[in-house]
């Protein structure tokens, strides 16, 4: 049976429903087991206050926020957690290595690590999730900057709220690119009211109808 890390790299791959060759099935199997042996795994997390208006004003702690679609995804929330996750600086010198002597390898890492870090914020967030419904409070699914109106220009504010420079060895560029680059910030809302979803974030969501779903505009 396809593990969902190797189903999520098939799909950053561009497979979606078409079965992978041998060839591509035994090179991404490779390429998860050079990522185990490289990546340095860290997270952050930190709960804030939230407080919305109906025109798309999010504040979530002292970060004020323009976005209509954050604000549909948070709508109902009384707090929010700002996430951070990375593989770490190795994984990016794995990818400029593969880049240079095998574009096939690196495309086909690139693809892994990818669905790597999204199943490493997943188990994540089930143990916020896990310490949240303890407290009778529910996780909503995350949602990064970048993703519908919300500027990836928050990206700055939230590494710096979270201190993660000095914790888990993330920062960003001046033109707003993470570094190392196989990591992603992201913000989760905290409700009184039990959904569904908590871990994938609305961007890798295939439920068109949601209503926490970002805007596709």
């Amino acid at each position: 049976m396809t593990d969902e890390r190797t189903k999520e790299a098939l799909r950053y791959l561009g497979y979606g429903r078409q079965q992978a060759d041998s060839l591509v099935a035994e090179k991404i199997g490779q390429a998860f087991r050079e990522l185990e042996r490289t990546a340095d795994r860290r997270f952050v997390s930190r709960e804030f206050d939230l407080s919305l208006t109906g025109d798309g004003e999010v504040w979530i702690g002292g970060m004020h926020i323009r976005s209509r679609s954050l604000g549909k995804n948070m709508k109902g929330c009384c707090r929010a957690i700002l996430l951070a996750a990375t593989l770490g600086a190795g994984v990016d010198r794995l990818l400029r290595r593969q880049s240079l002597t095998d574009m096939a390898d690196a495309v086909v890492t690139q693809a892994c690590a990818a669905a790597m870090l999204e199943a490493y914020l997943d188990e994540e967030q089930e143990r916020i999730a896990g310490r949240l419904a303890g407290e009778g409070r529910y996780l909503r699914p995350r949602f990064s900057p970048g993703y519908g109106d919300f500027s990836i220009r928050h990206q700055g504010q939230i590494l710096a709220m979270l201190e993660a420079p000095k914790r888990i060895g993330l920062s960003m560029t001046d033109s707003c690119m993470l570094t190392p680059v196989k990591s992603v910030t992201a913000v989760a809302g905290i409700s009184r009211h039990r959904e569904p979803c908590h871990r994938r974030g609305c961007e890798a969501c295939e439920k068109r109808d949601c209503i926490y779903r970002r805007n596709e505009g």
